[in-house]
């Protein structure tokens, strides 16, 4: 395969939660190969950051302030980005609530974080998607890569809101990809296993030192945001021009399908 066919050099990315954790990773790693980075959070200080981390690099960036569970600030998103860049190649739907819920039987989640789960999880995953899809279909095509997570395998209990949401993700993965790849619209999800990222570490303590690697991955280390940029990057690449629809498990091993 020649390197034109993995490079993403030009693109321009939008990603959601991309001001902490794992979305600012993407947005670092993104604005090293190249790409044009927008960084589409909720919290303004962490998205100046973030951009402010690849603009002192060298990289190319700006910062859209974004709550994915309102479709207007999702609009603004897309048009903020075509007027910073002229155009939206890439779309990474990484903002979700997780790390910040707390472990609870399934009877005792309240209705309203039940509810709030959902919002940012699945309906902002729809919202992100809508508002750049008239953009895509304009450019003659695209990708949208939706990080959803590996408890989908496994149905790992006490967060039943979150694990719900991220099956919800794949099969929103699988229906849209049919609906948007006559546009030449690429739709594919990402299932992370346990990653330590900044906000993960900081809710859980030091979970890399008090903690093995799960006993059945392959790989037997800790995983770490890094570890899913090379399969958000192949996903962007003209290389995945032709897969659409799929789920693709990065977790060291730990799951088959």
């Amino acid at each position: 395969m020649s390197d034109y066919m993995l490079s993403i050099a030009g693109k321009v990315v939008i990603v959601t939660g991309g001001g902490k954790g794992i979305g600012r990773v993407y947005c670092r790693e993104l604005a090293k190969a190249g790409c044009k980075v927008v960084a589409a959070d909720i919290d303004d200080a962490a998205n100046a950051d973030t951009v402010a981390e690849i603009r002192d690099a060298g990289g190319d960036a700006i910062a859209a302030t974004t709550d994915v569970s309102d479709e207007t600030a999702t609009q603004e998103m897309a048009v903020k980005t075509v007027e910073a860049f002229g155009r939206i190649d890439g779309l990474v739907n990484n903002a979700s609530l997780m790390s910040v819920l707390e472990r609870r039987d399934w009877n005792l989640i309240p209705v309203d974080e039940w509810d709030r789960v959902q919002e940012v999880n699945m309906r902002g995953v729809f919202l992100c998607s809508k508002a750049v899809y008239p953009q895509m279909r304009e450019n003659g095509g695209g990708a949208i890569i939706n990080i959803s997570s590996g408890r989908f395998w496994n149905g790992t209990p006490n967060r039943l809101h979150y694990s719900t949401s991220k099956a919800g993700v794949i099969g929103l993965t699988r229906s849209l990809a049919r609906e948007i790849g006559p546009d030449n619209i690429t739709v594919n999800a990402i299932t992370p296993g346990f990653t330590l990222s900044d906000t993960q570490v900081s809710s859980s303590g030091d979970y890399a030192k008090n903690n093995a690697p799960p006993s059945d991955r392959c790989i037997q280390r800790h995983q770490y945001p890094e570890d899913l940029c090379g399969a958000v990057m192949f996903l962007l690449s003209p290389g995945a021009s032709f897969i659409s629809g799929q789920t693709l498990n990065v977790d060291g091993g730990q799951h088959m399908h």
